[in-house]
């Protein structure tokens, strides 16, 4: 049971991540580590050993953004979808396609900056990239929860007083 117990003077791999993550915010004016968690969960990088923490945020930030990317690509061109984003498109007004195409708008421009930013390393763009990514995710989260609540709203409508068979 003594391998269990940390000694006190070891800190921890997110604390250390937390630490090394303050001087970086201080040095460039990034959002606080406690945002970044809750908006991407970047405390997952702290489970990698790195000399570079900035890279190892970015890319869970990034890994975040590419998977709404996929998901709101898939809204807006449903070839090949499962059938629960047909359900989904059936409930999506002129209104809110716009909203998500404003969304894939900026979460592409955002992918391909960090295709630069992952070709050559920058500490410098590593940081642009995550104050930039963290100020879109703000506008685009506020425009992609109002979407989600029409649909929804849309789907508790169209589903209220039907019996659906999908199977004879």
């Amino acid at each position: 049971l003594f391998f269990l117990i940390m000694p006190k003077s070891e800190e921890s791999k997110l604390e250390k991540l937390k630490k090394d993550y303050k001087k970086l915010q201080e040095k460039y004016k990034l959002p606080s580590f406690e945002k970044l968690n809750e908006d991407f969960g970047i405390e997952k990088a702290a489970g990698e050993e790195t000399d570079i923490p900035l890279r190892e945020i970015r890319k869970q930030i990034s890994e975040k953004a590419y998977n709404y990317l996929r998901f709101v690509e898939t809204l807006i061109n449903p070839v090949n979808a499962p059938m629960s984003i047909f359900t989904i498109t059936k409930t999506l007004g002129v209104e809110e396609k716009n909203k998500l195409t404003e969304i894939y708008k900026k979460l592409v421009k955002s992918e391909t900056q960090m295709v630069s930013i992952d070709i050559e390393f920058s500490e410098k763009k590593e940081a642009e990239f995550i104050k930039n990514i963290y100020e879109v995710w703000q506008e685009i989260k506020k425009d992609f929860l109002e979407v989600m609540e029409t649909v929804e709203k849309n789907w508790e409508r169209s589903s209220e007083g039907k019996n659906r068979k999908y199977f004879g």
